[in-house]
């Protein structure tokens, strides 16, 4: 993306200027909230998780960017945390689904997954647990999001 981009155009990781800058201020209303005490440990947790994701590599970090907002948007109920140091989603308490880069595990691909409380259980006897990410199409983000709405019912 060029520097005179206009707020609507996207860069490589599919975010426009207007959507990094709308994360840019969230981030900084999480970090005003848990400094002053009126966000308390939601706000906290949602910054550590922001904090993190902004610390990756940028083909990691445009992922989990990208997932962050699917989670937050298709399953607000969820908790953004930290879970074993990386990026995860909670419902009281108990996390539903993650997000593992893969340069901080040291693998060639990210990975998004499911713990038991996602009920992801299907009659056949198979569902998913996690997949493999390294960017995401249309049909990848379709598949997140349908994943994560059935997760948090």
């Amino acid at each position: 993306m060029s520097a005179n981009a206009g707020p609507n155009e996207t860069n490589s990781d599919g975010f426009s200027t207007a959507e990094r800058a709308a994360m840019r201020e969230r981030a900084a209303e999480l970090k005003k909230q848990a400094s002053d005490g009126r966000g308390g440990k939601a706000a906290a947790a949602e910054l550590d998780v922001l904090s993190k994701i902004a610390e990756m590599d940028a083909p990691d970090r445009a992922v989990a960017e990208r997932i962050h907002a699917i989670v937050t948007t298709t399953a607000p109920d969820l908790s953004p945390k930290l879970w074993y140091g990386q990026p995860a989603y909670a419902r009281k308490g108990k996390v539903v689904c993650f997000f593992r880069s893969g340069h901080a595990d040291k693998e060639r691909y990210s990975t998004f997954g499911f713990t038991a409380e996602a009920h992801l259980d299907d009659a056949t006897g198979l569902w998913p647990t996690s997949y493999a990410v390294t960017e995401l199409s249309a049909e990848a983000v379709a598949v997140i999001t349908a994943l994560v709405r059935k997760s948090a019912t």
